[in-house]
């Protein structure tokens, strides 16, 4: 990754240039005074450099000649602005606050080299911020990469996320976000074509990481599916087929509003994944695992190996390797479930 620093560009330059003033003027100062004055040393004529371009206001080591005069005059009418120009560079600098936001941009770079199993949300318009605060609210840790400075403002005093200002199309942000140790990357961009380039960026940088991509045109979604992203959303389309649900079948709709998965809602649709499960109770079958009667909660779908999906499954599905089962329940129910399964939730996972 590329190593960031809290001393822009510019302001190395500037101050790299009033350094290099300064260190020329202190030399011609030790020159002149070794030239024009006899008693002094080179130690002397340092001292007297530093002193006269500082104008401190101490008195000379031995009486000046009148060229040593005229030189002493000359060297502070010289030095001073430039002093002054370094002076005012560094304060500037410090003063306009630019100094605090590089510090804290560094110490949120040295946080994100660290993550892992994170989401990426490229584009923080709209559409982002809904997403950032539905994966918020299932306790994921979140990274925001948005162009717009402005917009990241807001979230530099929010404790609970990551934020990097910079173009998600560039490669280097994209690493500098640790794209590779990431659980998924979720871009939101206004323009198709750079949702399709982040995909491309993303999916070539790690092959291994979910990505889910925007369209606003519906004959660039399966181009972005090419491109590497495992699904693609369009928010008009999901906005108006959902609209037009309340027309049709207005309960079903507000009824399934009210299930979050895993999130804070009091109804949650969790999965239960075969990996996830004590050995003890791998290889049962639904009617074995007896989880209406024990914990409360109703097993809805079930996920084969072969990854078919089986809505409402027999009470004799067994379950079996690389299978799931999608379990609906109250919030209390889910976290009966989780301890009874021996599952870490998410917030214990981020912790």
């Amino acid at each position: 990754m590329e190593r960031y620093s809290i001393f822009t560009d510019n302001f190395v330059k500037q101050m790299a240039k009033a350094l290099l003033m300064l260190l020329a003027v202190i030399m011609v100062g030790i020159f002149g005074f070794e030239m024009l004055e006899e008693e002094y040393t080179f130690i002397d004529s340092f001292y007297m450099t530093i002193i006269t371009i500082s104008t401190v206001g101490f008195q000379e080591i031995h009486p000046l000649s009148d060229a040593g005069k005229l030189f002493t005059s000359a060297l502070i009418i010289s030095s001073f602005g430039i002093f002054a120009y370094s002076v005012t560079t560094i304060t500037s600098y410090i003063m306009s606050g630019d100094y605090r936001k590089r510090f804290i941009e560094d110490k949120m770079l040295k946080e994100i080299s660290k993550l892992k199993g994170h989401v990426i949300v490229c584009g923080y318009g709209r559409v982002g911020q809904q997403t950032v605060k539905d994966l918020l609210a299932h306790n994921e840790k979140v990274l925001v990469m948005e162009n717009d400075a402005k917009m990241i403002e807001q979230l530099v005093n929010d404790k609970n996320l990551y934020y990097l200002v910079g173009d998600a199309t560039d490669e280097i942000n994209l690493e500098k976000a640790s794209v590779k140790n990431a659980k998924a990357l979720i871009t939101t961009l206004p323009s198709d074509s750079n949702n399709m380039f982040v995909v491309l960026t993303a999916r070539e940088m790690c092959d291994r990481t979910l990505i889910i991509s925007r369209a606003s045109n519906p004959r660039n979604a399966k181009k972005i599916k090419i491109a590497g992203a495992a699904n693609v959303i369009m928010p008009d389309t999901v906005g108006g087929a959902h609209m037009a649900s309340l027309v049709v079948t207005p309960d079903v709709i507000e009824f399934l509003d009210h299930i979050s998965i895993q999130g804070a809602a009091d109804v949650n649709l969790e999965e239960v994944s075969f990996v996830n499960m004590p050995n003890e109770l791998k290889n049962l079958s639904i009617r074995e695992l007896d989880a209406r009667n024990k914990l409360g909660v109703n097993i809805i779908g079930f996920k084969t190996s072969k990854g078919d999906y089986i809505i409402n499954p027999d009470s004799e599905t067994r379950l079996e390797p690389d299978s799931k089962l999608f379990v609906l329940g109250t919030q209390r129910q889910i976290n009966l479930l989780n301890k009874f399964f021996k599952i870490r939730t998410s917030q214990e996972k981020r912790i």
